[in-house]
């Protein structure tokens, strides 16, 4: 892979941001070299103090932004789109309409509507409420999404099928989709064990090796967060 280099291309990203590692990992399969700055980050505190170039870039006040030259970006879904019109080679999208088009849509429900009962299973990383009846009732709350993960589970596995990869080549699905995979398993959701080309596909991406730097890079972030919050 030809890694095309950058002075001026920064992302803002933080340890824990799944978002923000997609683009990471989008930008890595393109071999394109970029300086990453990890915007502060705790258990306590979430995303605090806000770093200045993030807010100054992005109305909501989060990761990702990236700064490619004069142009700053912030969105992950944007971001990805952009990097495939500046940077078409290697694709991370397929050329037919079609499934171009059904590539975007298997984006976005990774980060729509499969993070959404995934999001509801993040209480498991912190401290049991001082109540019981409120802890009950997030506990419930994470038995609920639980089941729709599943459900959601047999769906992609219906989807995947015998492929490769969720679009025949690697693409931004296969990223968006194993990014919140990564964070469900991170916040002990359910496993694949029912879906064996699921597993496999999971595999799969665990061998390419940008991928692979990035979910260690995950796992050792919830590693020194785990240790400092003790």
């Amino acid at each position: 892979m030809t890694v095309t280099p950058s002075a001026a291309r920064i992302l803002y990203s933080g340890p824990l941001s799944l978002f923000s590692r997609k683009v990471e990992m989008a930008l890595g399969e393109k071999g394109l070299a970029f300086e990453r700055v990890m915007v502060p980050f705790s258990q306590e505190r979430g995303y605090a103090p806000k770093h200045p170039a993030v807010l100054a870039a992005n109305p909501k006040a989060q990761v990702p932004v990236l700064v490619d030259g004069d142009l700053t970006l912030f969105d992950s879904t944007l971001i990805l789109e952009y990097l495939e019109d500046a940077y078409p080679a290697p694709p991370l999208f397929p050329r037919e309409a079609r499934a171009r088009a059904r590539c975007r849509r298997l984006e976005l429900f990774a980060d729509e509507i499969l993070f959404a009962p995934v999001r509801l299973l993040m209480y498991r990383t912190e401290p049991p409420h001082p109540e019981r009846e409120h802890q009950a009732a997030r506990e419930a709350e994470g038995a609920r999404a639980e089941a729709a993960i599943r459900g959601h589970y047999a769906g992609l596995a219906d989807e995947l099928g015998e492929r490769d990869y969720f679009c025949g080549d690697f693409s931004v699905a296969d990223i968006a989709l194993f990014m919140t995979l990564l964070f469900a398993a991170r916040l002990k959701g359910p496993t694949l064990g029912d879906f064996p080309n699921l597993a496999a596909w999971q595999a799969r991406m665990r061998g390419r090796p940008v991928i692979a730097k990035v979910a260690a890079e995950i796992a050792e972030a919830d590693r020194v967060l785990s240790r400092k919050a003790g």
